[in-house]
């Protein structure tokens, strides 16, 4: 069986390109995206559905657990996107650097390196709750969390980490067990023209 990874829907701040606040919702475009992929899951043998516990993930979650079959949504902090401080809430193209690919933390925020131990420690629960299951796992997050999760993966099996943006509501499916193979990587294929997001939109922050 595997664990499916799932972005969450588009915002209207991924679309103007700024830093989101916990409380970020869907846009009516991302609540849109959010039904599709639904849809799409909901003939997998999903057994379990976790989300980060920031709203824009738990309405994507939402919409996936109305599709299935009684499932209910289990809220974690650790699948948070990166901590961005004082800097939520601003433009992305008016700070200094660009906060997606900073090491150090901005101000009141979280470093690369302690949001890279958050997600590693995030991956083991998650695996650990996989082997308990007797389906798929469904895990709704961020783009730069799912990133994160991936280059982890990626580097401990020597390979190169996979290239692109994530767009709003990617599927990426992974083996349950080690070594994790990928077997399918931010897949749109749900998305009809109209619900596809605009290239410009920010895949993380």
């Amino acid at each position: 069986m595997s664990i499916i990874l799932v972005r969450h829907g588009e915002t209207a701040l991924n679309v103007s390109r700024v830093l989101q606040p916990p409380d970020t919702p869907l846009s009516q475009r991302g609540q849109s995206q959010a039904r599709a992929v639904a849809l799409r899951l909901s003939s997998e043998p999903v057994a379990a559905l976790v989300s980060s516990d920031l709203l824009r993930a738990r309405q994507t979650a939402d919409a996936i657990a109305l599709h299935g079959r009684g499932l209910t949504v289990a809220s974690w902090t650790g699948l948070r996107e990166r901590d961005f401080g004082d800097w939520r809430g601003q433009p992305y193209d008016a700070l200094p650097v660009d906060p997606l690919r900073m090491v150090q933390a901005p101000p009141s925020g979280e470093s690369q390196a302690a949001f890279a131990e958050r997600c590693r420690l995030a991956w083991a629960d998650l695996v650990q709750l996989r082997s308990r299951l007797d389906g798929a796992l469904v895990v709704v997050s961020h783009g730069l969390t799912i990133r994160q999760l991936m280059a982890d993966l990626s580097a401990a099996a020597g390979a190169a980490a996979l290239a692109g943006r994530l767009g709003n509501t990617a599927v990426t499916v992974l083996d349950a067990s080690s070594p994790h193979t990928v077997r399918l990587f931010n897949c749109t294929r749900h998305l009809v023209s109209g619900l596809k997001e605009d290239e410009t939109s920010l895949s993380g922050g």
